[in-house]
């Protein structure tokens, strides 16, 4: 009990001991267990593993969000101290959490996709990755997300602005890469229910981000310049879309821990997870139109996946205000390999 009530005075809420605690349990519980039942001869718990591993996973990458707002604990420090441990879990420690922190709060300052990559342009330089790209995307394999994660596994050889890293890029491959050829080569099997998580994990990663933002990227990552749109709260809501997995029960959006209750998160960053539902009513009352259901998340995940890889921000498609009308409708092309863990 003292220990409990030392971990509550640390916590950036009373509250967060039981709903940060519990998520935090669940993603490291949940991947270790996984992760056993991978070894595990039935398919039966192969596959409970898999989706159980996945879904772990997913809830570390969300928390790695909560911990880059400085959600669960009072100090920075201990903030970063849990980040940095969780980037382990869902594949997102070559780089450095500072770096997905800085990305992620640039996109929050500048009111603004904020990319050092542009993927547009690689594929318009290699036809062959697109339409490979394409191919693969039809199967609904994260295809496209695998460059960004590619480029983040190797970020020191890639990006010139972060060389200073390659020492701990290159100690992050050794570890990782050398624990998954050794599984690659003793169990073969377990290497590929592990590599079909991951891509789980990625999947619902992109699913959630595909529809939160109508507006393309801006590659200005490195750059210092006032951004033309920061401070301007109200374009940013107005251009930001919440998909909660169901708006009538709460419940089913701590699958991915409310981060649906998208409008509500650009509202106040300081609201963790576990307040965003009743901040979102707050702000914007009980009114469904004002969500995009699942529904239409869904239909547009599935029509436009080949489609919304390369121009879906020509400027042809619905903005604003008309953008949440047409995705309601599934009328929109929705964005892609979005994701708060690539940091460039």
């Amino acid at each position: 009990m003292a220990t409990l009530s030392r971990v509550r005075t640390l916590l950036n809420e009373p509250e967060g001991l039981r709903y940060h605690g519990f998520a935090a349990l669940y993603a490291v519980s949940g991947y270790a267990l996984g992760l056993a039942g991978l070894f595990a001869d039935e398919w039966l718990v192969n596959g409970v593993a898999v989706l159980l591993l996945a879904h772990a996973m997913v809830i570390a990458a969300y928390l790695v969000h909560e911990c880059g707002h400085n959600l669960v604990f009072r100090s920075v420090r201990h903030n970063a101290m849990l980040g940095r441990t969780l980037t382990w879990l869902c594949g997102a420690s070559y780089g450095t959490y500072e770096d997905i922190r800085y990305k992620h709060f640039r996109h929050h300052v500048d009111v603004d996709d904020v990319v050092w990559f542009d993927y547009e342009r690689f594929f318009r330089e290699h036809p062959a990755a697109l339409r490979v790209t394409r191919v693969l995307e039809w199967f609904y394999t994260p295809a496209h997300d695998l460059i960004m994660h590619g480029i983040m596994v190797f970020t020191s050889f890639i990006i010139p602005q972060r060389r200073n890293q390659r020492r701990r890029n290159v100690t992050v491959i050794v570890i990782r890469g050398g624990l998954f050829l050794a599984l690659c080569w003793f169990f073969p099997k377990v290497a590929l229910m592990y590599a079909v998580s991951y891509l789980l994990m990625m999947t619902v990663l992109r699913f959630m981000d595909s529809v939160q933002h109508d507006y393309s990227y801006n590659l200005t990552l490195f750059e210092f310049g006032k951004p033309p749109r920061k401070g301007d709260y109200a374009w940013e809501q107005e251009h930001t879309f919440s998909n909660p997995h169901s708006f009538r029960y709460e419940r089913p959006n701590w699958l991915t821990l409310n981060f649906g209750y998208h409008n509500a998160h650009h509202a106040d960053m300081k609201v963790p997870w576990y307040r965003l539902p009743a901040k979102h009513r707050e702000l914007f009352g009980d009114n469904p139109e004002l969500v995009i259901p699942l529904s239409a998340q869904l239909k547009i995940f599935h029509k436009q996946r080949v489609r919304r890889i390369v121009g879906n921000h020509t400027g042809n498609e619905p903005f604003g205000r008309e953008y949440l009308q047409a995705a309601r409708r599934a009328e929109v092309y929705g964005g892609n390999a979005a994701s708060f863990l690539t940091s460039f």
